[in-house]
């Protein structure tokens, strides 16, 4: 057998093993979003839930650049396949930046949401809004996971670790931030219909 051949195919199963691995913890992901969100359901029918909390004009902004997100990792995949590395560098930087201006927006929505006289914790907190607090901060850390691995990518990229044969980080990062994009809109069509 040709060394060649032990080597692609060590490194195939290696690739599989790596996202097999992604997906268990995904899957555990949404088990805990899962659990919480069945704790919103229970609780909504306390005498102190709030019935007429409108969710931050800032929540609607962070959900498109969210989905701008996946739309520019998706192409910083497509282009590291072409071995265009100057359109991947500039996806994978706006994908950052988008990441960023995701995060910006939901602290921004927790201000608005102080602004409207709802508060998350203390004697003028509610029931409502402390679930959205957590909920939205849980969110917020795993999306900081994101952002980490989406700079060791970039960092790799810049060393042109990736090519049109070699996309295994670039993979793995599409499919987390895919999945935390789709768990975000999860999450705010949720937050939105279910008051």
């Amino acid at each position: 057998m040709d060394m060649t051949m032990v080597k692609d195919e060590s490194r195939i199963r290696t690739d599989k093993s790596y996202k097999l691995i992604l997906l268990f913890a995904m899957v555990s992901m949404t088990m805990m979003f899962a659990g919480l969100t069945s704790a919103f359901v229970v609780s909504k029918s306390r005498a102190d839930w709030l019935k007429d909390f409108q969710l931050p004009p800032a929540f609607y902004w962070s959900t498109l650049v969210i989905l701008g997100c996946s739309v520019t990792f998706h192409l910083a995949k497509t282009a590291i396949k072409k071995d265009n590395y100057k359109r991947t560098t500039n996806f994978l930087l706006a994908t950052l930046g988008l990441g960023i201006l995701f995060v910006v927006l939901q602290f921004v929505g927790f201000g608005q949401i102080v602004e409207q006289g709802f508060y998350f914790t203390g004697a003028g907190s509610s029931i409502t809004t402390t679930f959205l607090y957590v909920v939205t901060v849980t969110h917020l850390l795993h999306l900081a996971g994101g952002i980490i691995s989406l700079l060791v990518i970039i960092y790799n990229h810049f060393k042109q670790k990736y090519n049109s044969t070699q996309t295994l980080g670039i993979e793995l990062g599409a499919m987390y931030w895919h999945f935390l994009d789709f768990l975000w809109v999860y999450l705010f069509l949720f937050l939105y219909f279910f008051k």
